[in-house]
């Protein structure tokens, strides 16, 4: 089972604000629960792991989405998963507006599932595939993922959804914003923050960029 003491040690080393922390140990319950029937998270991943690779990893963006957020702001996760980062910021910030894009059914369902189980209505999935050159009609803050893809390749994707001041979070383990954004002319450099996370100490990079006008 997911450890609480784990979890608020972890947000405590991270000198995080987090009040909800039974929603996302129940969330983390139900992850657990519907990853033995189906593939949201590697089958091996243990409790500790998913508390710290998952939940604490996804919970590094509340200093950025507090630094930068105006009232009503709205946040997309492309490609989702099982909801990190996006279904944890829901959790964390209930004022923040999350639109979780995940193509795969069984994924979406899992998402629809804790949402109600939460009774969250700050969260709306939409089970879609984001390709090169779509343009989402809605207009979001911030937009992220993890894993989806290599930067330059998710900003090329981003290009016709991001607006001129849509703020882009890429999450990676390591900081090579120099190399990234000499292949991404278009895109700027807003902000970027370093962590190690709290257990493990391995290091996770977030990077800010936005379109140049």
């Amino acid at each position: 089972m997911c450890n609480r003491k784990q979890l608020l040690h972890g947000i405590e080393q991270l000198q995080l604000n987090i009040t909800d922390v039974d929603n996302l140990l129940r969330y983390c319950q139900e992850l657990q629960k519907w990853s033995k029937k189906i593939n949201l998270i590697a089958r091996d991943t243990s409790a500790e792991e998913i508390v710290e690779k998952h939940f604490l990893d996804s919970l590094l963006l509340l200093p950025l989405l507090h630094r930068f957020s105006p009232a009503k702001a709205s946040l997309l996760d492309v490609g989702s998963g099982a909801g990190f980062p996006g279904l944890v910021l829901a959790i964390a910030l209930p004022d923040l507006a999350v639109t979780l894009l995940e193509p795969r059914q069984k994924r979406t369902t899992f998402l629809r599932h804790v949402i109600r189980t939460l009774a969250l209505d700050n969260v709306h999935v939409q089970e879609e595939r984001l390709e090169p050159g779509q343009a989402l009609p809605e207009q979001f803050t911030f937009i992220t993922s993890r894993a989806v893809a290599a930067p330059p390749a998710f900003l090329a994707l981003l290009d016709a959804t991001a607006r001129p001041d849509t703020l882009v979070i890429l999450m990676q383990a390591e900081d090579d914003k120099q190399q990234f954004l000499a292949a991404c002319p278009n895109w700027k450099l807003i902000d970027t923050l370093q962590f190690k996370l709290p257990l493990s100490g391995h290091p996770r990079s977030l990077t800010v960029v936005q379109k140049q006008n």
